[in-house]
C-alpha cells in the first residue's frame, strides 16, 4: 500500500541555519530516496509528465530510483533536462508536475523534485558515457547564459551546432548565479552543471554585452544563422514613492547580485555592502523571500512588507516556510507610502494598512487603504524586490524588433520567433520574470525551431 504522506527532506536547524549562508535543504539519502520513490504508482497515463515544461520522462526516472539504479535515473533525467541538480532544488514543482500527481488528490504528491534532486547530486562529478556529435559547421549565437540560454545552446550543440554564448557577466549562469542564493542553490554545484557545455563544445564570450560589445546585425555579419535572445528580465521595478533615492534603499536584484555573484557575505569579499541592524524588505514573491533570507543573514532583524494576506503571497510555499521559521517578520496587508531618513540615509519606511477588497482581473483580492492607519517601521535598509522588466539594451539596437508596452520581446507562443527572421527569444525576455523551468522549456523549444530554420536557410 502506498504511503499517503511524503518521505520528509532532511534540514539545517533553523536556529542555526539562520546565521550561515549553506545550503538549507540537506537532501536525500538512498534509502529515503527509494522510500520516496516507491509511493509513486507508475501510473499508466502519467499526468506529471505533462505538467513538466521540460517533458522529463517522471515515471521512468522515480521507477530506477526505486530500483536503486541511479545512473539510469540520472540518465533518464538528462535526455531532457540538462540541469537536473538546479532544477531539483528551485523548480515550483508544486504547482507544475507535483500538482497533477495522482497521489494528491487524496494524499501529497510523490516528491519528484527532490527526487531529481537526489539522482542528479548523486552523479555529480562522475564520469558518464559521451554521445559523439556530428558536427555540422553550422553557427547559433545564444544571448544570455542563463537558464533560457544554457539550455538552448545545449540542445543545439547536441543537434551539431557550433554555438557561441553572448554573456554580459564574468560567469555564466545568469539568475542561477546572481539571484537565487547559495543556501538554496549552490554555485559550485551550477558551476558543475554548465561545464557539461563545455564538454558539448558550447564556447562562452563572458563580459560581452550583446547591444552594446556586438549587435545583433553584427552577428549575423560575423556567419551567425540563427540568434536566440535569452538576455533575461534584469531591470528592477520601484515604487516612485518619496525617498527610494536615500542611502540604504536597494533593489533586490542589486542587492541579490552583490551577496550571491560578488559573494558580499563572505568576511573576505572586495565587494562593498553596508551591514545593518534593520532591514524591510517590501514584496511577497520568490525573489523577496530570497533577498529578506540573505539580509537576515548578514545580522539584520528582518521583517518583510506585503500589501495582501499570507494567502495571496505568490512565493513558493516552501520559501514562506522557511522564512518563518527563521524568525522573519511578516507585515501582511501592509503598503509602502514613503521612505523617510535623516542626512540622506534611510531611518525608517512609512506604511499603511491595508483590507482586502473585490477581486481585480488576476481573481486576487485587491488590497485597499485603511484611513487612517499609516505608521513607520524604524529601518536602516529598504530593498524593493516588486518585479523586474527586461533591459532594453538590445531592443533598442535593434530595428525590427516587435516590443510591447512594457518592453517584452513579442515572441510566436509556438515557436519563439520575434519579428526578425532568424531570430528567436525565450525566457523572461519574453516573459517578463518568470520561473527557471519555464526559461528552460522556453530555451528547448526555440532550439528545436532555430535547427528548423538554419536547415531551411543553410546558405
Amino acid at each position: 500500500m502506498t504511503e499517503v504522506q511524503r518521505t520528509k527532506m532532511p534540514e539545517q536547524n533553523p536556529k542555526v541555519r539562520a546565521k550561515n549562508f549553506d545550503e538549507v535543504a540537506l537532501g536525500y539519502t538512498l534509502e529515503l530516496a527509494q522510500k520516496e520513490a516507491a509511493r509513486c504508482i507508475q501510473c499508466k497515463k502519467p499526468r506529471c509528465v505533462t505538467g513538466c515544461p521540460v517533458n522529463v520522462n517522471i515515471p521512468d526516472f522515480i521507477a530506477k530510483i526505486a530500483e536503486g539504479d541511479i545512473k539510469a535515473a540520472y540518465l533518464s533525467i538528462t535526455d531532457t533536462n540538462s540541469l537536473p541538480a538546479v532544477c531539483g532544488r528551485v523548480c515550483p514543482q508544486e504547482e507544475q508536475c507535483e500538482q497533477v500527481c495522482v497521489l494528491s488528490i487524496k494524499g501529497e504528491s510523490v516528491a519528484i523534485g527532490r527526487l531529481e534532486r537526489f539522482a542528479a547530486d548523486s552523479m555529480m562529478g562522475k564520469e558518464l558515457p559521451q554521445e559523439k556529435i556530428e558536427k555540422n559547421g553550422i553557427k547559433a549565437a545564444v544571448i544570455g547564459a542563463g537558464p533560457a540560454g544554457l539550455t538552448c545552446a545545449g540542445d543545439l550543440a547536441k543537434m551539431g551546432y557550433d554555438v557561441t554564448i553572448f554573456e554580459a557577466f564574468h560567469k555564466p549562469g545568469g539568475v542561477l548565479m546572481y539571484g537565487i542564493p547559495e543556501f538554496r542553490l549552490p554555485k559550485a554545484l551550477v558551476e558543475k552543471e554548465i561545464s557539461g557545455l563545455n564538454e558539448l563544445g558550447v564556447k562562452f564570450e563572458l563580459n560581452t554585452i550583446a547591444g552594446k560589445t556586438i549587435t545583433i546585425d553584427e552577428m549575423f555579419e560575423e556567419g551567425f544563422k540563427s540568434i536566440f535572445i535569452g538576455s533575461g528580465a534584469g531591470l528592477p521595478k520601484f515604487m516612485n514613492i518619496p525617498g527610494e533615492s536615500l542611502n540604504g534603499v536597494y533593489s533586490a536584484n542589486e542587492y541579490l547580485t552583490r551577496i550571491n555573484l560578488m559573494q558580499a557575505y563572505k568576511e573576505d569579499s572586495h565587494t562593498p555592502i553596508k551591514r545593518t541592524k534593520t532591514a524591510v524588505v517590501v514584496g511577497g514573491g520568490n525573489v523577496a523571500m530570497d533577498a529578506a533570507r540573505c539580509i537576515l543573514r548578514m545580522g539584520a532583524d528582518t521583517s518583510l512588507v506585503y500589501r495582501r494576506s499570507l494567502e495571496e503571497m505568490p512565493a513558493r510555499n516552501e520559501e514562506i516556510h522557511h522564512a518563518i521559521e527563521e524568525d522573519i517578520n511578516f507585515e501582511m496587508l501592509t503598503n509602502p507610502l514613503e521612505i523617510v531618513g535623516e542626512n540622506g540615509w534611510v531611518t525608517g519606511i512609512k506604511c499603511i494598512r491595508m483590507q482586502l477588497g473585490e477581486k481585480d482581473a488576476s481573481g486576487r483580492a485587491r488590497p485597499v487603504p485603511v484611513e487612517g492607519s499609516e505608521f513607520i517601521i524604524p529601518t536602516e535598509t529598504v530593498i524593493m524586490a516588486i518585479g523586474t522588466s527586461p533591459n532594453p539594451i538590445i531592443s533598442s539596437s535593434t530595428d525590427n524588433l516587435d516590443i510591447n508596452k512594457w518592453g517584452i520581446i513579442v515572441v510566436d507562443e509556438e515557436t519563439q520567433a520575434t519579428s526578425i527572421p532568424g531570430v528567436y527569444c525565450g525566457g523572461d525576455a519574453a516573459t517578463g520574470a518568470a520561473t527557471v523551468i519555464k526559461a528552460m522549456g522556453a530555451g528547448k523549444n526555440a532550439a528545436k525551431h532555430m535547427a528548423e530554420y538554419m536547415t531551411k536557410n543553410r546558405n
